[in-house]
């Protein structure tokens, strides 16, 4: 063994308690760090031949990049849709490096077991009937493709065509949605579908949510001919959910598959006030939830759930022979993308079990409370104008002013550079605009607070 890597080994516990130290001195500070900051190119010197060390390692990381690190992770990132990363989360996220399992075979470890209870403690969650099977996967992207490559099958089938065995031949799948999220069209390219195979319907005036009656009226058009419904439980601009209920009910009259895009909007279930947007998640084929999102776990840990367990097998089942029979197997390596794959339910798992039902409702109660409170001194500023109703946990706004996409990026590069909130650039219904996600576990209205000093400060 090399010499230096065998020092480390008998040194590792003493290399563990510095690597917990330098995490806890970030997280100490984690309230006062720029939640975003603008890095420049980092310069790429020569691989060392001759190591330094773990302990010589971490020092130089700790004194030259750990100070460069964002706080994305604290309660003042107002970025995307992200939370950050529960106590007990963050701490099940060490083990799994340290345990460092292969969740994929049912019965050689006890990861894929926690998995398929994390997995059952979400059906419960999210109220989805019994009959959903459901898998991790890296992120919302792939839980969306992996949804797609089902829908993709289904047709094909619809077809007699087995597009896992022959591809996809000469098939057409019409996409049907009223706001896609992009990487709903990232999915198609790579599957082949395409992205002009997108058919847009009109949304209700003033909202990102599909006209129903448009979306029937095209169904109805196709005469017959199997189509992929993609449906919204929460847009990323304004958290606008589609009718799932009245889609749902419309697969009693046309043949489509349904998939529910919840990434981050399946959590409204949690609300008193907003649970009833989910109400028909149920009718959905496939659905994308993403737990790095309002579960507030570490990246990375989507799900994603289908009705149609044995079509998941067909395109994505493992042919070595070692591996045994798929059809008799419930092994997650003939039901997801990857062979090998990271034991990411169990931050999920740890933060369920710790926190249960209650202590996430709270989060995304509080979380509303606080996007609600945002807009309301929007709504009556004179730099900013809101966009769009505050829904759930997004706020949607502009400067009063007419302002470019690059007006934009310069004003949130000015806020971004003053340190104390981070907000990023949207485009909704052709206007630039800035969108604020509060999605954190550590955010209170006093991080509003200073998110609205910050915008009265700043503006164009």
């Amino acid at each position: 063994m090399n010499t230096t890597l065998a020092h480390d080994h008998q040194n590792l516990q003493n290399l563990l308690d510095l690597a917990a130290a330098e995490a806890w001195h970030h997280i100490q500070k984690q309230g006062d760090i720029a939640p975003g900051r603008y890095i420049a190119t980092l310069e790429h010197p020569s691989l060392p031949t001759t190591g330094m060390g773990a302990k010589e390692t971490l020092a130089l990381f700790a004194e030259k990049f750990a100070p460069a690190v964002n706080g994305s992770a604290g309660p003042r990132y107002f970025g995307f849709v992200t939370g950050g990363s529960t106590p007990a989360a963050l701490m099940a996220d060490w083990l799994v490096s340290a345990y460092d399992q292969n969740a994929c075979g049912s019965n050689d470890s006890i990861a894929p077991q926690i998995e398929q209870q994390t997995i059952h403690f979400f059906r419960e969650l999210f109220e989805l009937s019994a009959d959903y099977f459901g898998s991790f996967v890296t992120g919302a992207t792939v839980s969306n493709a992996v949804s797609l490559s089902l829908a993709r099958q289904w047709v094909g089938e619809q077809h007699g065509i087995d597009v896992s065995q022959s591809g996809p031949r000469n098939l057409t799948i019409r996409v049907v949605s009223g706001t896609a999220h992009s990487s709903i069209y990232k999915s198609l390219s790579f599957l082949g579908i395409g992205r002009k195979n997108v058919v847009v319907i009109d949304s209700l005036p003033e909202r990102e949510a599909v006209d129903v009656q448009k979306l029937e009226a095209y169904l109805q058009s196709l005469d017959g001919q199997p189509a992929v419904v993609v449906a919204n439980a929460g847009t990323v601009n304004t958290v606008d959910f589609d009718d799932l209920e009245s889609i749902g009910e419309l697969k009693n009259r046309y043949p489509f598959w349904l998939h529910v895009d919840a990434a981050f909007g399946g959590f409204a279930v949690l609300s008193k006030n907003h649970r009833h947007l989910v109400q028909g998640m149920n009718y959905a084929d496939s659905i994308t939830i993403d737990a790095h999102k309002w579960l507030n776990v570490p990246y990375d840990a989507a799900m994603q759930f289908t009705r149609h367990q044995s079509l998941q097998l067909k395109v994505f089942q493992n042919s070595a022979a070692y591996l045994g029979d798929p059809e008799q197997s419930p092994d997650f390596f003939h039901y997801t993308p990857e062979n090998s794959r990271r034991w990411r339910a169990l931050p999920s798992w740890f933060t369920l079990m710790a926190y249960g039902k209650e202590g996430h409702s709270e989060i995304v109660e509080r979380n509303c409370t606080c996007a609600f409170k945002l807009g309301e001194w929007i709504r009556s500023s004179d730099h900013y104008q809101l966009l769009a109703p505050v829904r759930m946990n997004v706020v949607c706004f502009a400067p009063t002013v007419e302002a470019t996409l690059e007006d934009i990026k310069g004003l949130l590069a000015r806020i971004r550079d003053d340190g104390r909130v981070f907000f990023t650039p949207t485009v909704y219904k052709g206007k630039a605009a800035i969108r604020a996600a509060v999605s954190n576990w550590q955010t209170t209205e006093k991080d509003v607070a200073i998110a609205i000093r910050v915008l009265s400060d700043i503006h164009v």
